[in-house]
Order: C-alpha cells, then structure tokens, then sequence
C-alpha cells in the first residue's frame, strides 16, 4: 500500500508509461503497469514528470524591489549596484521578509524548490542577512534555501565589509561569496579570492563568487579562483557565477582556462537572461552576448547550472521565477539546438544545479525524496520550447500547487475545437 501512485508518467530520460510509487515522502517504485494500491492515485496522462527546477544563483534581499528608489534608466549594472546602494540604507527586516516570501510563493507554483540566494553583507547593519535566514527557516517545510555571505560592495573596497562577511558567517551564512572584479584594482581582486578561499577553507564552507562578470577580456579572476581552490583543498566546493568575460577571451587563453577549471573541479553558474541584458553595453555592433561558453564548459565535464539571478529589481525589469526561461534563453544565445543540447540544458536548470548545490535526496530514482513536478509537455526538449503549465508540483509527496492544462478553445469550420500545444510536437525529433 503506498501513498500515493502517479501513474502513466513519462519521464527525462525518455522512459514513458511510468508508474511512480510514493511512501512516506520518498519515491518507493518506479516501473510501468504497477499492480498496487494507494491512498491516492493521479493520472499523469503521459505528460513529463520531472525533478523540481533548481536555481543555483539568485538575489532573494532584491527581489521585487523593481522602481525602488527609481528606475535603472541606463540599464547598466553599475547603474543597478548604484540603486540598490541608495536603497540599502532604508531596507528593513519586515519588508525583506514580505517580499522574499511573495517570491517564494511564485518560485513554488513553478515548481522550483530549492534556490541559492547571495545576501548583501555590505551594510554593517547586516538587516539582509538576519532577513534571510527567518526566510530560510519559514520555507524550509517546502522550499530549500541556501545563502551566500555577498560582499556587493568589494570585500576590500568598502569599508568594514572583511568584519561584517565574517559576522554573517558567524550568524549561519552558508557559502562564501565574493565580487573580485569590482575591487579598485585587479591586484587587490586577486587578493580577494585568496583571503575569501582561505576563509571558507578555515570554516569548511562552500564558495560561490561572482567572477568576471564583465565584457573586459583582461579580467581573469576565474584563473585566481581556480588556482585558490586546488590550492585550499576545495575541490568540487567551488563554483565561478556569471564568468562573462569569457565570452570576449581569445580562444586560445580559454584552451588554458578550461581545463584549469575542469582541474580543480569547479562547477560553473551563468545567468543567461541577466547576462544578455547587462553586457555588451558600450558595444554598437556587432554587440556581444556577454554569455559565458557554455557549451565548451559542457563538453570539458563542468558542472553548468543555469541562474535566474534576478527577478523585478535594480538590475532586471523583467524575470518570472520560471527557469524555463532561462534555459530558453540559453538555447538561443548558445545556438544549441540539437535534441542532445536541449537536454543538456534542462539538466542544467535541474540536475546540475542539484549537484552544484549539493542537494541530497534529489532526483527521479527509488530512494529519492518524492519532489516532483509534472509539466504540460512530453520531454525535456518540448519543456524548453513550450515552458509548459506545471500541472502538479510536489514535494515529499504531497501537492504544493496545481495549474490547470492549457487547452485552447477553437470555433473554427471544419477544423478541430481545441489546440493542446504538447499535441505539436514531432513525434521523430532528435
């Protein structure tokens, strides 16, 4: 007797007619045709069932604080940093609070449920970090939140930011961050990603830095951080977020910068729709992307999750909460458009995120926790194109949200009286 059986699902890898047993929050069977009984048993009607979206870099203390105290009329980062430096001052922690669970709310009904949020540690104050972690607790019971102690302002450049990063780590931060590219020189950069390594070595922390995101070929801080990283014993602990200037690199330093990484195991976060909106702003044309390599990463075995970063703030307008988006976008400004690249790209916004940010439990395999969400769509690659409804989405077994199919109506002569978008997909695509 199980708790719950989600019959004729299919699933990433491809396999369809699925039955998926759930028991006591964990999944307990996946086979098709399963002759058992539950308390309760859904029809997954032959759409996808997947793991939940995870989003490996985000801003939760900014979110939705778009227009606060103006507008970003240039569109342009510093633009964006100069903003939220005027609005930090005034943050409070009730505000925070309200506004990061609105957030989580619309995260849910997408069916992501585990985010890494960077958390400005830059005012002494530290009103952002004690905010984030009330967060952390209240949506621990459906969402899985993860913080990064973020010196915004340059761990060096601002003042009082070394001793106000390590009393967020002191109060439970998880990660340490970083920002070396916006220190006053590229020396005291490197110096950063040194002390900050150090720091994470010493407490036994993960690290996750902003790195690079720049359109300056010349700024390299991913090389230090690599480096650091086999230098501190933190392999497979550390992950390079943005990296942007490695899309205007010369292909041949990149030949050296890769492997580099691949060495010391590091796990690579870009921020496809964030990245495209930002860089490229002192180019006419042709403009540049600003998107780091993406596919080369993939290929040289490095971990790449797809971020949101932003959603409604200073530096974003735009951002829904539905990494689909992000994995659409990167579908086009990378060109992969093959059926084995679109896959590499949904594992990107769910897998390799999970095991970036070192999700235990995680995945569609007996024994794993039984969060799961079903999608109006019949496999990765029409998830992507489609960012289809999420008809059910789950975690330890039980039913967070639940969005009806899209099903238009015709009135059309001779032609049929619905259209179900799953119904286009091409049944022969690779």
């Amino acid at each position: 007797m199980f708790d719950l059986i989600l019959r004729d699902a299919t699933l990433p890898d491809g396999r369809t007619g699925q039955d998926v047993a759930v028991r006591g929050g964990k999944i307990a069977a996946i086979e098709p045709g399963l002759e058992a009984e539950a308390g309760e048993v859904i029809d997954a009607g032959g759409h996808l069932l997947s793991p939940p979206f995870v989003d490996p870099h985000f801003h939760m203390d900014a979110t939705l604080s778009l227009g606060l105290p103006r507008m970003n009329v240039s569109g342009t980062l510093l633009e964006g940093i100069a903003l939220w430096g005027e609005l930090r001052p005034t943050l409070t922690r009730e505000a925070l609070v309200e506004r990061a669970l609105r957030y989580c709310d619309l995260a849910v009904s997408k069916g992501l449920l585990a985010v890494r949020s960077h958390v400005d540690v830059s005012d002494p104050r530290l009103v952002t970090a004690e905010a984030l972690i009330e967060v952390r607790e209240r949506v621990a019971p459906y969402l899985e939140l993860q913080l990064v102690a973020f010196p915004q302002d340059g761990y060096f450049r601002a003042a009082g930011a070394e001793a106000a990063l390590t009393r967020s780590l002191d109060m439970g931060l998880d990660i340490v961050g970083g920002i070396p590219h916006f220190e006053r020189t590229m020396e005291d950069g490197a110096r950063s990603v040194a002390a900050l390594c150090r720091i994470a070595a010493d407490r036994g922390l993960p690290v996750d830095m902003h790195c690079d995101e720049t359109d300056d070929p010349l700024s390299r801080h991913v090389e230090t951080l690599a480096a650091e990283t086999i230098r501190h014993g933190l392999q497979g602990r550390v992950a390079g977020s943005h990296l942007s200037s490695m899309h205007s690199m010369d292909n041949y330093y990149v030949s050296k910068l890769i492997p580099l990484m691949a060495e010391a195991q590091m796990a690579a976060i870009p921020n496809p729709l964030i990245n495209i909106m930002l860089q490229g702003r002192h180019d006419t044309y042709p403009k540049r992307r600003g998107l780091t390599r993406i596919p080369e990463l993939m290929a040289a075995g490095i971990p790449v999750g797809l971020g949101q970063d932003c959603v409604l703030d200073p530096w974003y307008s735009m951002g829904s909460g539905d990494l689909l988006d992000v994995a659409h976008m990167a579908l086009h400004a990378t060109q992969m458009g093959s059926g084995v690249e679109k896959r590499a790209l949904f594992d990107a916004v769910t897998v390799n995120s999970a095991r970036i940010m070192g999700l235990e439990g995680y995945g569609l395999e007996v024994g794993c926790h039984a969060d799961m969400v079903l999608l109006q769509a019949r496999d990765p690659a029409e998830a992507i194109r489609l960012r289809p409804n999420r008809l059910l989405v789950l975690r330890r077994g039980r039913v967070l949200a639940e969005t009806a199919p899209e099903v238009s109506r015709l009135t059309l002569e001779g032609r049929p009286d619905s259209v179900d978008p799953p119904d286009y997909a091409p049944r022969n695509a690779i």
